[in-house]
């Protein structure tokens, strides 16, 4: 007796404490750091938006808030790691992520992208908001009044660094990417100029949020705050567009990640969210030749995720090439077809912040004034820089959806990214070779769903489309079947892809990202060109789904600029 009845006690009690212990340790990202002996920053998400209890409840486990993002249900909080368990133990909370780091991520491009043919039409993103949350802004006269006013159509500006105000650029990210969406080319226009540095649409106004710092690093909590600040203030500065030109590596599916649920809201809020891809298409560190390096948010299929084509230094888009940096598709864990499409990223020129971190470190990217003036001089110049990246293609789109909505601002977001899509051009060659001019790599890209997505962004074709879509624009998802050994896209019933012949997989996608018929992209073991086999293992193995295999392989996934790129 006294052997049999104790021995289930003693076994049942351990069980139970196991069970609550397993379900806590669940809501807990495997990324968020553990050292009992320190606080950790991470992002809390509650089954509803977080009040009183919630709060006094993290202070008596020594947690601080940090940033209120109850627009997601959630607060980024300060507490000792060895209270995180306690805390996912919690039945009102859902999930606990790190508060990981981000990356920030004209002359020949606008004629590429025919956005200077809208602009000799008269578009030029009049009375369209754009919030571009990035490093600062430098307010320099290209952001001025493009002749119509002379105060500065930066008409806000807030920083969401710890501890500081500023909201200048001492980076030089943000002020470049400013300057693609909506610098209006004052410094290079007139008659004693070549070329004039114009962006694609150089009446919008600007919404500086600044969440990177003098290094180009922030992160998710302060992009999440700034997404809510937009989000607060659409209406009153007619926000419609949010450039992120920024991102990090996926580590969970979109649907639990808080910096894909802020953009989400977002968009549902009625503002367009475009976001770059990432430069991480070089990688090969998963035997997967820069496939599924799609950076988040990226990764959410309600964004216009965006990748880098180089303009080879000429107008015509014939002889224009992917970038080798550029992220490819499809997204880690939830296997989004993306990018979306791709623009104009490499060697970009736009405004030049002097000081910055990204002009004093590489100055070989300053732009000698005999680029564009009529003299010359080869000094450099001081309002000019030149850099590369999905981070320049991204500020191409934003600037092309300021266009189109100061063009019918009853457009939804899903009406304008259907239309950025269906009109880009889908002309590319098979496959090319590029170089890097640093170490002489050769890199070998074809041209399908995963590397050029839509097509090429053409911003003149996009302002003439009046095709007004009904259903949602979400990017679909590629499934493979490992009893047929293909991989195919699907879509969920609500999108507009294939329901009608004017929004088919052929004339959204073209027919060539299609390497077999009916939407089935590749068939076999080995599908990506020269990738082997333990490469589509990593794309479709379970492993990956459950992001596993990433907490102990290397990954890279700055989105900072490549200040080299392709020749």
């Amino acid at each position: 007796m006294l052997e049999s009845y104790p021995k289930p006690a003693r076994i049942l009690i351990p069980l139970l404490m196991l069970t609550g212990l397993c379900q806590a340790e669940s809501k807990i990202s495997s990324d968020v750091p553990r050292d009992a002996h320190s606080n950790v920053n991470v992002i809390v998400r509650f089954r509803k938006a977080p009040e009183g209890a919630d709060h006094e409840r993290m202070s008596m486990r020594g947690g601080a808030l940090r940033h209120d993002l109850h627009f997601i249900n959630a607060d980024a909080i300060s507490l000792p790691a060895s209270e995180l368990e306690n805390l996912a133990a919690d039945p009102d909370v859902e999930y606990i992520s790190a508060d990981r780091q981000i990356h920030g991520a004209l002359d020949y491009a606008n004629e590429t992208i025919n956005a200077n043919i809208a602009f000799q039409a008269g578009f030029d993103g009049t009375g369209v908001g754009v919030a571009i949350i990035d490093s600062g802004i430098k307010l320099v006269p290209d952001l001025n009044g493009a002749g119509k006013r002379n105060s500065s159509r930066v008409v806000y500006s807030e920083s969401f660094l710890d501890g500081s105000s500023d909201t200048s650029d001492p980076y030089g990210h943000g002020t470049h990417v400013a300057g693609i969406v909506a610098g209006d080319g004052k410094q290079s226009d007139g008659g004693r100029f070549a070329y004039t540095f114009r962006g694609v649409a150089p009446d919008a106004q600007i919404i500086n949020l600044k969440v990177l710092d003098d290094k180009g690093m922030g992160t998710d909590s302060a992009v999440i705050a700034a997404i809510n600040r937009a989000i607060s203030l659409r209406k009153k500065y007619n926000i419609r567009v949010i450039n992120l030109s920024l991102g990090r590596r996926v580590f969970e599916s979109y649907k639990i990640d808080p910096l894909c649920q802020a953009v989400e809201a977002a968009w549902r809020a009625g503002i367009i969210v475009v976001v770059a891809a990432g430069n991480d298409g070089r990688d090969n560190s998963l035997s997967t030749h820069g496939f599924v390096t799609i950076n988040a948010p990226g990764n959410d299929p309600y964004a216009i995720t965006v990748g880098a084509m180089n303009t080879m230094n000429t107008p015509a888009r014939s002889d224009d090439l992917i970038a080798s940096y550029s992220s490819k598709g499809p997204t880690l864990i939830d296997h989004v077809v993306k990018p979306d499409l791709v623009a104009p990223g490499n060697r970009i020129i736009s405004l030049r912040d002097p000081s910055g971190w990204l002009d004093i470190n590489y100055p070989q990217n300053q732009v000698p004034m005999n680029w564009y003036t009529r003299s010359p001089d080869n000094q450099a110049s001081p309002f000019y820089f030149q850099l590369s990246g999905t981070s320049m293609s991204t500020a191409m789109v934003s600037g092309t959806a300021a266009l189109m909505l100061a063009k019918d601002p009853s457009l939804t977001p899903d009406q304008v990214k259907a239309r950025i899509m269906k009109t880009a051009s889908k002309r590319f060659p098979a496959v090319s070779l590029s170089t890097d001019p640093v170490t002489g790599t050769i890199y070998q890209d074809q041209y399908d769903i995963f590397t050029v997505g839509a097509g090429y962004l053409d911003v003149w074709a996009a302002l003439n489309n009046s095709d007004k879509s009904s259903g949602s624009a979400l990017s679909p998802k590629a499934v493979y079947d490992p009893a047929a050994g293909m991989v195919s896209v699907i879509f969920d019933s609500s999108q507009i892809w294939g329901t009608t012949p004017a929004w088919s997989t052929s004339v959204i996608w073209g027919g060539s990202v299609f390497r077999l018929p009916s939407s089935v992209i590749w068939g076999g073991s080995v599908i990506w060109g020269d990738v082997t086999a333990q490469g589509f293992s990593v794309i479709w193995g379970t492993s990956v789904i459950w992001g596993g295999l990433l907490d102990i392989r290397p990954y890279s996934a700055s989105v900072e600029v490549l200040i080299y790129g392709d020749r």
